[in-house]
Order: C-alpha cells, then sequence, then structure tokens
C-alpha cells in the first residue's frame, strides 16, 4: 500500500496516480498531505485536497471520499465520521492500528479512538489549505473559486475550530475593486483605521448590487473597506460569525451603524425643518415603516432602508420567502438625506397629495436600491407619472 511506504520514498507522480485512482478523477490534486501518528492512537492518513468539484458535491448527504483502512485492510469506503461535512470534498485513505478488523459502522457511531483520527484529520486539512492560503495564493484562489462555499458551512457546523475557518475564508471589498473574493478577514484588520473595532461588510444579491448599494456611500466617502458578500449561504454565515481575531462584525444596512460622528450639526432652522419633514413622512408611511430617521450614512442617494439589530435583515426575509418558508414581515427604517433636492423639494411641498406622492415613490427608490420587490408596482409608476408632469 502506498501509505504505508516513507514519504522520502514516493514521488509526486505516485501520489497523483494515487489520488486519481482513490479520487475517481482524472485531474492532478491540488495538494495532499501524508502523515503517521504515533501515541496513544496510531493511524496513517493521506488526504488530497481536489482541483475539481464532484458532481455530487451540493449533496450534504452524499459519503464523504474517505476510504477506511484497519492495519491495511480495507474497511468500508464511505466512512463519514472521519470527516465533517463541510470538507466533504477531501479525498484520500486512513489506515488505524487501534480499531478492531470487524469494526461495523455501530461502533464507528461512537467510538473514542475514530473521534482522535477525525480531530487530527480535521486539523491535517485546516493546516494544509492555510498553509496554501499563505504561501500559494493563486492555488488558493482556485480551491475558493470551487469549494469555498462548502468551506462556510464550517464556520456554523465546527466550534472548535471557527476561527481557523473564519481565517481561511475569501471575500470581494471596496478595497480591491473587483469581484474576485480574494480578501481575507486578518487582511480586512490589516487596513482598519486607529480606532476602528469593526469590520464592515453587506450582503446582496450580487457583486454590482452591494457595490451599488447607497449604503456604503459614507464608507466610500471616509475611504473605510466594506466586505461585498454575494453567495446564498453569506446570510446563514454571518449570523454565525460575529466576530473575528477581537473585532466584531458589522452588516452597514443595520440602523445602529454611523460614522459620521464629526458631520456638522445643522443650523438651528434646517433641523427644525428636517423635524417637520421627518413628521409627515412618518404620518403619510405609517403603514409602510417602522421609522423615518436622518441618516448620517448617505451622501449622494435620497434613502435607504435599514433595519434594527435584533430585526431579520430585509436580504434574509426575501431569501427564505423565494424558498417557500416562512418569514416574519419586518418594517423597515426609511433613513433620508436631507440635502438631497427630492428631499429638500418635499419639504417645501404643500400640497398634501403630491407630498404623499413623493413619499411614496421616495420609499420605492429606496426598497429597489435594496434589491427588494415593490409590493405594488402599478401604484409606484403611477404616482412617479404624476411627478413628473
Amino acid at each position: 500500500a502506498l501509505w504505508v511506504r516513507p514519504k522520502a520514498e514516493i514521488t509526486d507522480e505516485e501520489y497523483t496516480e494515487f489520488y486519481k485512482h482513490v479520487g475517481h478523477d482524472w485531474e492532478a490534486p491540488l495538494a495532499w498531505s501524508h502523515n503517521r501518528v504515533e501515541g496513544k492512537t496510531e493511524y496513517t492518513s493521506l488526504l488530497y485536497l481536489p482541483a475539481r468539484a464532484p458532481f455530487d458535491l451540493w449533496d450534504r448527504e452524499t459519503k464523504q471520499g474517505i476510504k477506511l483502512y484497519v492495519k491495511r485492510v480495507f474497511i468500508m469506503d464511505d466512512a463519514e465520521k472521519l470527516m465533517p461535512r463541510y470538507l466533504r470534498f477531501v479525498r484520500g485513505v486512513i489506515d488505524s492500528a487501534d480499531l478492531p478488523l470487524n469494526v461495523s459502522r455501530e461502533i464507528l457511531q461512537s467510538n473514542r479512538v475514530l473521534d482522535t483520527i477525525r480531530q487530527g484529520s480535521v486539523k491535517r486539512v485546516l493546516s494544509m489549505l492555510e498553509q496554501m492560503a499563505n504561501n500559494e495564493p493563486e492555488k488558493y484562489a482556485k480551491f475558493w473559486g470551487t469549494f469555498g462555499q462548502v468551506l462556510k458551512e464550517g464556520v456554523g457546523e465546527d466550534f472548535a475550530n471557527r476561527e481557523q475557518i473564519a481565517g481561511l475564508l475569501r471575500f470581494a471589498s471596496t478595497h480591491t475593486g473587483v469581484d474576485t473574493p480574494s480578501v481575507g478577514l486578518k487582511d480586512a484588520i490589516s487596513r482598519l483605521p486607529e480606532g476602528q473595532d469593526e469590520i464592515y461588510y453587506i450582503i446582496a444579491d450580487s457583486y454590482s448590487a452591494a457595490l451599488a448599494s447607497p449604503h456604503l456611500e459614507i464608507f466610500r466617502k471616509k475611504g473605510i473597506e466594506v466586505l461585498l458578500l454575494s453567495d446564498r449561504i453569506d446570510e446563514w454565515l454571518m449570523s454565525q460569525l460575529t466576530e473575528f481575531s477581537g473585532k466584531k462584525l458589522k452588516s452597514v444596512t443595520r440602523a445602529e451603524v454611523s460614522l459620521d460622528d464629526d458631520a456638522e450639526e445643522a443650523a438651528p432652522d434646517a433641523k427644525e425643518t428636517q423635524d417637520a419633514l421627518v413628521e409627515r413622512l412618518k404620518k403619510v408611511l405609517v403603514d409602510l415603516v417602522d421609522d423615518v430617521r436622518i441618516s448620517k450614512r448617505l451622501v449622494d442617494s435620497p434613502a435607504c432602508l435599514v433595519t434594527s439589530e435584533e430585526e431579520m435583515s430585509l436580504h434574509l426575509q426575501r431569501l427564505l420567502k423565494e424558498a417557500g418558508q416562512a418569514a416574519p414581515t419586518v418594517k423597515p427604517i426609511l433613513e433620508i438625506n436631507p440635502q438631497h433636492q427630492l428631499l429638500q423639494r418635499a419639504a417645501s411641498e404643500s400640497d398634501e397629495l403630491r407630498f404623499e406622492d413623493i413619499a411614496r415613490v421616495l420609499l420605492g427608490q429606496a426598497t429597489l436600491a435594496e434589491g427588494g420587490h415593490l409590493s405594488d408596482a402599478a401604484d409606484f409608476v403611477t404616482r412617479l407619472n404624476r411627478l413628473l408632469v
């Protein structure tokens, strides 16, 4: 058996050919790790990272690709207890010297030796990925493009290794200006301005939608990096990943985010006008929004929608509804930019019917900019047309 031989005697070609046999693949693997562990638990592992996704990658019930041997005797080839589901793409063999030859699936359900082997094997795979990320970023980028969304599952499923897994995640970012996920959380932390203890992110339906979001305006103005997330799993991911290396991760679509602390206070007359505008908007939109507030995050856009920290995000609500699942209807908070011409026009509008049209169109625009869907598109068009003539 190949894995029994000393590593120094095995060529790369032999490792590659063996992978093609055990992995049922025609492509060479991205990397492999061959180790013999001695001590209380003795076993040998030869684990591979494929370059190509298997056809059943998204089937979480699929049998993992690890073959289990005991003293070089083949036992089974779907030993799912040897590798967690978020590493289901790993291929290879594990040969134990401590398990009985007549080991059954029932024994594998709860076995101390197997638990030790599993923990050690997971550490080997994560270490292999860390080395690739640090020393071969181009190869890691290829891995991430193929298996990144699966690895994200580990943040919520493997608490013991959460920090290490989080360090392997890659995101698109306003810093790079490209849609390729290449920024790690350590990279983002290294660029944090002095005194900033939060890593900011936004989740949208696509990279372009995230990049164009009005929520980013104040961050762009101040040169503060925001991670741009657009995978369907990202809402679940960020509900599990709230902190990394002592820094909190915070969505820019939450109402509590505010960076413009150095903004000048509005003059008394202007503040009185703004307060009156807010009250008028609250009255007109009372059934549609939870609150109306002056925004400190908007620079160019007239309005945006946010939710409080305790509420489900608007993006997650949409995902659940699209999947046919029940989702609570959360009324958003409408934030307005009183410096925008549309809001200034609204503030000076004395015709209450036209003011209502402006308010409804404003809310509709904010909904569309956030990626949402209009509940009554015909009404929105009618009101917009009335304002245009």
